[in-house]
């Protein structure tokens, strides 16, 4: 789960597999980890590749967000794509489109 660098105006990093509740635990190392090693890149825009995610719930949204938020507050600028159709539609139902409107242009 490591930064790649897709371009030179940003790094993509890729999310897979399970995100519900019973997953969440098993992201939460990777997220953190994640973070400490954008904190210390050039670059402060990311791309969050959201393709490979597997299944998702109310949980995993909330990760997702608190992990966004913690991005920006290190002054990092990111946005989602490839986002499965079952999580738009998960985050439309939740009401969280409006949390998300910053980082995925779609949710609004």
């Amino acid at each position: 789960m490591e930064p790649q660098a897709t371009d030179t105006t940003g790094h993509e990093h890729q999310l897979s597999g399970d995100w519900t509740i019973a997953g969440v635990v098993t992201q939460v190392d990777a997220l953190s980890s994640s973070l400490e090693k954008l904190s210390a890149a050039q670059n402060k825009r990311l791309h969050v590749n959201c393709a490979q995610i597997r299944c998702i719930d109310m949980s995993g949204i909330q990760l997702l967000h608190v992990w966004l938020q913690c991005a920006r507050l290190r002054g990092i600028s990111t946005e989602l794509v490839n986002l499965p159709e079952t999580m738009q539609q998960l985050i439309q139902r939740l009401g969280l489109n409006e949390a998300f409107t910053d980082n995925y242009h779609d949710a609004t």
